[in-house]
Order: C-alpha cells, then structure tokens, then sequence
C-alpha cells in the first residue's frame, strides 16, 4: 500500500501560473532538470532538494557510481527515482518504514484499479524508488525484485508474511487491506474478494542492514 507523494514539473508550453493553478508538487515524477522551485511552496522546496541530496548520496548502492567518475552522470543518474511513502496516515506510514528499515518488510500490494484509474504505469522488476517517512523526509533506497497481479483473495500466506504487518499472518493482511482498501478506493470502485491486486517484492539498497 503506498502513498505517492511526487509532481510533474510544467512543460514550458503548458499555460503559465497566471493561465491555471500549478500543479502540486509530486516528488515521484519531479525531474530537477525542468524543476522550478519558484512555482511551489518553500516546504515542497525542501522536500525536492532532501530528495536530490538523498539521491546524490546513495545512488552508489543502485550500481551508479563508478561509470559517472569516468564519463560524468548520466541522466538517468541525476534524475531521482519516485519517492513516496507507505500507506494514508502518518502513523501508518511511520510503521511500515520501520518495518523495512529492520528487514520485516520486503513487499507491498495495491488495488490494480488506483493504477487504472490514474493512468499510472505498474511497478516493473528492477525499478528503484525512495522511501519518505511521514514528513516526506527521504529514509531508504529500494528496488523491485517481483511484480505479480493476482486477486485479493489469492494472496498466500508467504506473501502476507513478506509484508510485514501486525502478525504477519494472512488472516490479520486480509483483515488491515480490506480496511484499507474500503477507506481509499475510488468512487465507483468498491472492495470484492476477487478484486485485481498487484503484489510486488522489493530489496533494500540502502541503509544497508
């Protein structure tokens, strides 16, 4: 379960802030190439540059730093992966980031429709992305390992352990993401035992255990 917490920098042929509001600022999709820090909030600010420092820091442990000492970063050395945090409520997110910090947590899953209906693409295997705790403060480096799409009711118990939460039973998953699931959902969409959930498997890069 994840929160995304990420914004698209404007094309410079999209309308200027005096034309339309600006978009919010979404740490998942921001390019420091075309990000502007005049256009969001001095916060938002903070939270761009945590992220780029964080990034600078530790993409060595994604397999990223020696190359660039030869022939300099590449763009995609520069650009941060997505950064979000875990869950919809700050203690919640707190828990399961510390749930990974100490190796208890090694997956997370999603209601395949929050994909649909915001025309986002799937997790792939080997992509990176950048934990934030509940102050959107940037705390481990992650990659995808696995990334199946099974029904709510067809998540095994080996897959609830790997998650982590409560008791790491598949009874207690079932029982916290069908709550969760029943509180964020979106409308029109409502919670089934044969809902599409999308199980993905991550390793921690960085801090490392």
């Amino acid at each position: 379960m994840t929160q995304d917490v990420n914004p698209q920098a404007a094309d410079d042929n999209e309308p200027t802030d005096e034309e339309s509001p600006a978009e919010p600022f979404d740490p998942a999709t921001f390019d420091p190439a075309t990000f502007q820090p005049e256009a969001v909030s001095e916060e938002e600010a903070k939270v761009a540059a945590e992220v780029l420092d964080f990034w600078a820091a530790t993409r060595q442990y994604a397999g990223m730093a020696s190359a660039s000492i030869v022939v300099g970063p590449t763009v995609g050395e520069t650009v941060p992966p997505q950064a979000w945090s875990f869950g919809d409520e700050p203690e919640l997110a707190e828990r399961l980031l510390d749930a990974v910090l100490t190796g208890d947590k090694t997956a997370t899953s999603s209601a395949l429709w929050d994909y649909d209906d915001e025309g986002a693409p799937l997790p792939v295997v080997g992509e990176l992305s950048i934990l934030l705790d509940s102050a959107s403060h940037p705390r481990a480096l992650i990659r995808t390992t696995s990334v199946e799409t099974t029904t709510f009711e067809e998540v095994d118990e080996d897959f609830a352990a790997a998650e982590g939460e409560d008791d790491r039973t598949l009874e207690s998953w079932r029982a916290g993401h069908e709550a969760y699931f029943r509180r964020n959902l979106q409308e029109g969409r409502e919670f089934a035992p044969d809902m599409p959930v999308v199980c993905e498997r991550f390793e921690l890069l960085y801090p490392k255990r």
